[in-house]
């Protein structure tokens, strides 16, 4: 299964196929775990919404259009399913602190460096962070960013050129 493309893994998954379930969540569970980690900040925040995102594209494969890449509609479900998890919290905290009391991310792989980084890409405002979270911890290419998003590459292009100066300011002031 681990070979197997990713319209063979969705017609597995729709046939029943637990096999495919599995190596289609094994493929793309980093995509959306870091994907809505750099737009919520918290680990705990991440596992549940990743997990959530990944739920709610199994729960619709039979909607899923096989004539596109897997990875960005993935990508487009978890960046907008942790946006409106940001979205709610808004109502009960501020973003601005990016570890309230003092917890941080114990995932093995951040750093202090991350820890930072997180904290900067969260001061963007929502269109910028989600191209952000889309290129850099979702890995996709801007084309794919702009089909997930529904807008022209064009428009991705600018975003995430304002959006790296945006974040060079906020991190030279960070330092």
């Amino acid at each position: 299964m681990e070979n197997a493309d990713d319209n063979d893994l969705v017609s597995g998954v729709l046939g029943g196929s637990e096999d495919a379930a599995r190596a289609l969540f094994d493929r793309y569970w980093p995509t959306a775990w870091w994907t809505a980690y750099s737009v919520l900040g918290d680990r705990a925040g991440a596992d549940d919404s990743a997990q959530e995102s990944i739920a709610r594209a199994f729960s619709s494969l039979a909607r899923f259009d096989t004539s596109r890449p897997f990875r960005p509609w993935l990508a487009r479900i978890t960046a907008n399913h942790s946006m409106n998890v940001l979205r709610s919290r808004r109502r009960e905290i501020l973003v601005a602190d990016p570890s309230p009391n003092g917890h941080r991310p114990d995932h093995a792989e951040l750093s202090g460096d991350h820890d930072l980084l997180i904290a900067a890409i969260r001061r963007l405002s929502e269109d910028r962070r989600v191209v952000i979270a889309l290129r850099y911890f979702g890995d996709l290419e801007p084309s794919e960013i702009a089909y997930a998003l529904g807008v022209p590459t064009g428009t991705v292009t600018s975003r995430l050129s304002r959006a790296l100066t945006e974040l060079r300011t906020l991190l030279e002031v960070a330092r």
